[in-house]
């Protein structure tokens, strides 16, 4: 009983110490969706994408050294002046500067890009190069998709919001939305499907599509319009469909479209071949 008890003290005063646990060093999914309610007592769910984040270690770094004795790396020098370094726990790319400055993608949560990044200091430290005590991460960009269930007039959008958006259908199919507070772009498309980007925080994120989501709820398509001379267009209208042009053309050109007495109707003239042209003149004609 005293043992348990001094062992659990001991993991107490280990966490206050800020000692990381084992829990501190697996990885997680929990940030890959986030919840951000609509206001109408439903939730809208945001899913991370892509998390960008940078990090520096200190010291200078030979790239060539860390290319031949590092496992699932890239180096190029003449392409690019950097290492690329690939993580399969967490799933994570790196890119290692001779300055010792680091840049982590690909992963979708906020744990899982500090974790790599302690991994990465962990592997060049076994290389040979000790990193500062102090390594400066910082989340740069979060991607997140949402998808808001309706379809958006972007149009309205553009023309209610012009100081926000910008909408050049003929270049890009989207409209970009720049909020101000919190700093963060939206790509709104017009089946509702929104990407959010430039985010520093998970928190930013869900502000951003708080602050847009009232302005897509005012500019939804609420009936959206069949194409003229379609089946669900005759059938809203209570108009009979007729037959697409092609068909009625092959069934003449058959002969199979009949007349007005349900007989077979005229068939179209068969063009004349040179061979009949060829009988007719040698037919002889005689004068009266």
């Amino acid at each position: 009983m005293a043992d348990n008890t001094a062992t659990a003290a001991a993991a107490q005063s280990q966490a206050q110490d800020g000692v990381p646990n084992l829990s501190q060093h697996t990885p997680s999914l929990a940030g890959s969706v986030l919840e951000c309610p609509d206001g109408f007592g439903g939730t809208l769910l945001i899913r991370l994408q892509n998390m960008s984040a940078t990090a520096d270690l200190g010291v200078r770094l030979d790239l060539k050294q860390i290319a031949l004795r590092c496992r699932n790396t890239e180096f190029n020098p003449r392409r690019f002046a950097a290492v690329i370094m690939r993580l399969r726990e967490p799933r994570a790319t790196a890119l290692v500067f001779a300055s010792g400055k680091l840049v982590i993608t690909g992963t979708k949560s906020s744990h899982n890009s500090s974790l790599a990044t302690k991994k990465i200091a962990y592997i060049l430290e076994r290389v040979g190069f000790q990193p500062a005590s102090y390594i400066n991460f910082k989340v740069q960009n979060i991607v997140g998709t949402v998808d808001v269930g309706f379809p958006i007039r972007l149009e309205g959008v553009a023309f209610a919001h012009p100081t926000f958006s910008s909408y050049e259908p003929e270049l890009f199919p989207g409209l970009i939305y720049r909020l101000v507070q919190p700093r963060v772009v939206l790509l709104i498309f017009v089946s509702g499907k929104v990407v959010i980007t430039g985010a520093k925080t998970e928190e930013q994120m869900v502000e951003g599509l708080k602050k847009v989501h009232p302005v897509l709820l005012e500019f939804r398509k609420v009936n959206v319009a069949s194409a003229p001379g379609t089946a669900a267009a005759a059938a809203r209208d209570g108009v009979p469909c007729l037959p697409p042009m092609g068909a009625t053309a092959s069934l003449v050109a058959s002969g199979k479209a009949k007349g007005k007495k349900g007989g077979k109707g005229k068939e179209l003239p068969r063009a004349r071949r040179g061979k009949d042209l060829q009988n007719a003149a040698q037919k002889p004609t005689y004068e009266v």
